[in-house]
């Protein structure tokens, strides 16, 4: 696979990854069972992936890092459940810029955990992001008074905590194929998620018809199977900055998708905030210039 292909495929998936807001949308499910769901069959056909592939899991490495493994597979869980509920309570575009905060999260934690120099300009940035979230969440206007809409930036927000500690947990996970580390995480977060769903719904009273059976395959195959699979094969082939760049097509795709399909508008200022939440995440992933060595 050349580099140019890579790209290619590599935009496909954050295409993938962002309808599956306008999915979520159709499926009258609670947020906990649809994230259960797609966990499971995320998983199943990963490893389906493998054994058409003939490769071997990693069992020394899985036993090695089983509990970053299993706690980053809780976190990718409870992600999806606070994701899915803030596509329940406000706009796709609103959940989907709160949920982009998880980049300006990990800038803010790298100087801890991986001793990453926190530079002016990601400084600048992070504030800026932080002005763009108030613009995009209505605050500004509506203050706290009104609900749904702040709760859904709450729960969008809640699932950027939560995706950034995934990124630093994985971080910290060492000599392990992708694939295997993404198999046991998926399934984990499965098995954390279903105690939890069967605690806090009554699955006997939800009606499962088959549009939503077709729904949520389409969730756990597409976006979670076939593009992670899509995804671990590409990203071998490109450099981190370029991954970086790239990922954040995912959230210009929602926001496209939720104004043409569902005509949802985040207004003037909204929209105002989205671009400079974008525009800073965007900017804080370029490299720094190196300064001119006078000779």
């Amino acid at each position: 696979m050349n580099n140019n292909k890579a790209k290619l495929l590599l935009i496909l998936v954050m295409f993938i990854f962002g309808t599956i807001g306008i999915f979520r949308k159709y499926i009258p499910l609670p947020s906990s069972l649809i994230a259960l769901t797609r966990g499971f069959i995320g998983m199943v056909f990963l490893l389906l992936v493998v054994f058409l592939r003939k490769d071997q899991m990693d069992w020394d490495g899985i036993k090695k890092n089983f509990f970053l493994l299993f706690l980053s597979g809780v976190f990718i869980g409870f992600n999806w459940i606070f994701l899915f509920e803030a596509y329940r309570y406000t706009t796709i575009a609103t959940a989907t810029i709160c949920y982009y905060m998880a980049p300006v999260l990990v800038i803010l934690v790298a100087p801890i955990f991986f001793r990453e120099k926190l530079t002016k300009k990601k400084l600048i940035c992070v504030f800026i992001s932080f002005i763009g979230m108030a613009l995009v969440s209505g605050i500004l206007e509506t203050g706290f008074a009104g609900a749904s809409e702040l709760k859904g930036v709450f729960f969008g927000l809640s699932a950027a905590v939560f995706y950034a500690g995934v990124i630093v947990l994985n971080k910290s996970i060492k000599e392990i194929p992708a694939y295997d580390k993404t198999i046991v995480q998926l399934g984990a977060a499965a098995i954390t998620l279903l105690p939890y769903t069967l605690l806090t719904e009554n699955l006997t009273e939800l009606t499962f018809t088959p549009m939503v059976i077709v729904m949520l395959l389409i969730v756990g195959i597409l976006h979670t199977g076939i593009a992670y699979a899509i995804y671990f094969g590409t990203i071998e082939k490109l450099n981190a900055q370029t991954i970086g760049l790239f990922s954040y097509f995912d959230p210009v795709v929602a926001i496209l998708l939720s104004g043409i399909l569902l005509r949802e508008n985040i207004g003037v200022s909204g929209a105002i905030g989205a671009v400079l939440v974008l525009g800073a995440a965007l900017v804080s992933e370029l490299p720094e210039r190196k300064k001119e060595v006078a000779t």
